[in-house]
């Protein structure tokens, strides 16, 4: 993760344990990843128990990235408000 924003220079790094509560993001947009898998593999697929529960663990392998990148742009959201017509210099 970078330090600042390259655009409008905001500091990612807000206070040390200020994404903590990104974790919290993480487990829901987590549910959300294993509920689609969980869907699309044994609802529309149909394929066995086994199966399904691989699948969901190798789709939370695959996009733990970009979990991990959307909890915590989630998260800063929440907090900080952004505006395109007002660019930091420093």
């Amino acid at each position: 993760m970078h330090e600042r924003c390259s655009h409008c220079h905001t500091k990612y790094k807000i206070e040390p344990s200020f994404f903590y509560g990104a974790m919290y993001v993480s487990y829901a947009v987590g549910i959300a990843f294993a509920f689609a898998a969980f869907v699309i593999s044994f609802l529309l697929v149909g394929t066995s128990l086994i199966n399904t529960f691989i699948s969901i663990v190798v789709t939370m392998i695959v996009f733990l990235p970009v979990i991990v990148r959307l909890s915590r742009n989630i998260w800063i959201n929440l907090f900080v408000h952004y505006d395109s017509r007002v660019v930091k210099t420093s």
